[in-house]
């Protein structure tokens, strides 16, 4: 109903009917285009794209064991730029904003992963070192590509790298849910390991797990899901943070459900706060900036409330 063509909710549902039962009711095709084709398309890759991203955060946190951990810690959001970043400027040599986005954000997690390991030991603290250390290099190659382009260049990167979900369509809802429900789903049957590796390394190897092989199982499954977000629609910072909090806080560290619920909080989280982005305005605003001017409170108000418990 919401946006700045204004549709009442019962033409919304006949629209609906119209389009997926057949029924037979008399809608405009100004309607049924906006309604079918521009809102519902949208609403859904939100949903997805915010379940997708708040589950990614969770695993984050549970692996690394770091509450302060977010899905593009490895450099995923950072090389994901990088690749946007060339696709836009270099237009021809390179297939699409969308697939060089993808292919750079798993690249930048793989260095990530090269630097960090030493033998056969993966340490937590060197892999997040090593993905700071590759999201600024990657982070100064946009920089230099910034420097190099036109001025509608410059304006299409940096709208992108802002995130937004105006370019939301049935294929890329399409690539994005079912990415995102596949490896949810394998993560849910995963999840008590999860909950093992959340007690940490020692306790997991007496608990019959290789910590080591389960950490990059979640990681990589984690970075897929991150990878295929932001590839469709840019950078939207703070939902893999804050969301896995909210859901700790309401259902507890069980990681059977918080993936579950962190998942359903951040849907709703990232729905609400593109709703106001399209309807705060007459010209829409991006969606990463909604999401981190409401998650930035947020997350200072856990880190005094953090810091109070340790204080005690």
């Amino acid at each position: 109903m919401l946006g700045e063509y204004e549709i009442a909710l019962s033409r919304c549902l006949e629209v609906l009917a119209v389009k997926i039962l057949g029924a037979n009711f008399d809608v405009s095709k100004m309607d049924m285009v906006i309604v079918f084709d521009v809102r519902l398309v949208r609403i859904l890759t939100a949903a997805f794209v915010g379940f997708g991203l708040s589950v990614a955060g969770a695993v984050y946190q549970g692996c690394f064991k770091n509450p302060l951990v977010e899905p593009f810690i490895l450099g995923a959001s950072s090389g994901a730029a990088f690749g946007a970043a060339i696709a836009i400027v270099f237009s021809g040599l390179i297939f699409g904003v969308t697939f060089a986005a993808f292919i750079f954000s798993l690249l930048a997690v793989f260095l990530s992963y090269i630097l960090a390991k030493n033998g056969k030991n993966l340490p937590s603290v060197a892999l997040v070192l090593s993905g700071i250390i590759v999201g600024a290099m990657f982070s100064s190659g946009v920089g230099i590509i910034k420097y190099m382009s036109e001025d509608a260049e410059l304006r299409e990167i940096t709208f992108w790298m802002m995130g937004g979900l105006y370019h939301s369509s049935w294929g890329s809802l399409a690539q994005i849910s079912s990415i995102v429900f596949c490896a949810f789903i394998i993560l849910l049957m995963m999840s008590h390991r999860l909950n093992l590796l959340c007690l940490g390394e020692n306790e997991a190897k007496i608990l019959g797990i290789n910590p080591e092989l389960n950490t990059i199982i979640f990681i990589t499954i984690a970075t897929l899901i991150s990878a295929v977000c932001v590839a469709n629609v840019g950078i939207i910072a703070w939902i893999g943070l804050i969301m896995p909090h909210v859901a700790r806080l309401i259902i507890g560290p069980d990681n059977r459900w918080l993936l579950v619920f962190a998942g359903l909080f951040g849907a709703i989280y990232l729905l609400v706060c593109d709703t106001i982005a399209r309807c705060l305005v007459l010209s829409e605003i991006p969606v990463g900036i909604i999401t981190s001017l409401v998650g930035a409170p947020f997350l200072f108000a856990l880190l005094r409330s953090k810091t109070k418990e340790l204080l005690k």
